[in-house]
């Protein structure tokens, strides 16, 4: 089998354990060493399939050994959302503070959208499974600070994803190496990283039960106060 053959062997495994459930956000992927026998195909490959994935942004990898080393699933394929699209805004030289900015405005009004849809009668069910397992995901005292941060912007995006406007969806997708890449150089200016994260997940989880309350001033606040709060919390050292 021919290189280029192999390493889409190893991405289609991947991405077809993702969509039939049998992987979720928050697994660990087996080491290139397993993955590489269980396929037959070399190791190179895999680890060629293993950076697509992660530029795709459905895994995070973490260098070194040990139980936590390898590589994190954080997200499921699809969502109307186009590879090609998410590589091409992905290239994010944009500053912050406009990052955030555009975060409070789309994001507050998905939730207050989502709340409302939820608050009327005969509306299409709304999905928030994905938000959910996310959020457990996040619980896991196993992750990394980057894994979290990782999972914690796939959450974001998945609130997006369930709003069903593609648009939104793409855009959100598109600032989410930016939304991830501010979130880690921010974790320098934090006392306490377990502290955080704790507040992170506890704030996570009421806009969720806002959302599922109809509640949708609640829902806009506590996204807006989410985010701006972080935001905030990890930027008193900047210029």
């Amino acid at each position: 089998m021919s290189e280029t053959r192999a390493w889409r062997t190893v991405l289609e495994h991947i991405e077809s354990r993702l969509i039939e459930g049998a992987l979720h956000p928050g697994d660990r992927l087996p080491g290139e060493r397993a993955l590489s026998a269980e396929l037959g195909v070399g190791r190179s490959s895999v680890r060629e399939a293993l950076r697509v994935l992660e530029v795709l942004g459905l895994i995070r990898t973490q260098a070194g050994s040990g139980p936590n080393a390898g590589a994190i699933i954080i997200a499921t394929p699809g969502g109307g959302m186009s590879a090609l699209m998410r590589l091409q805004v992905a290239a994010s030289g944009f500053p912050v503070a406009d990052i955030v900015r555009t975060r409070l405005i789309l994001e507050s009004a998905v939730a207050g959208e989502l709340a409302e849809r939820l608050g009327r009668e005969a509306s299409e069910p709304i999905d928030l499974g994905a938000a959910d397992r996310l959020l457990d995901a996040m619980d896991s005292p196993a992750l990394s600070a980057a894994e979290f941060l990782a999972l914690d912007a796939e959450f974001h995006l998945a609130l997006a994803e369930a709003s069903g406007n593609q648009v939104i969806t793409a855009t959100m997708a598109g600032l989410r190496s930016g939304i991830e890449g501010y979130a880690l150089e921010g974790l320098a200016h934090l006392d306490d990283w377990r502290a955080t994260s704790q507040r992170l997940r506890g704030e996570h989880r009421g806009i969720v039960a806002a959302i599922r309350a109809a509640d949708a001033s609640s829902a806009r606040a506590r996204t807006h106060d989410h985010i701006s709060g972080y935001y905030a919390e990890t930027s008193i050292h900047h210029h």
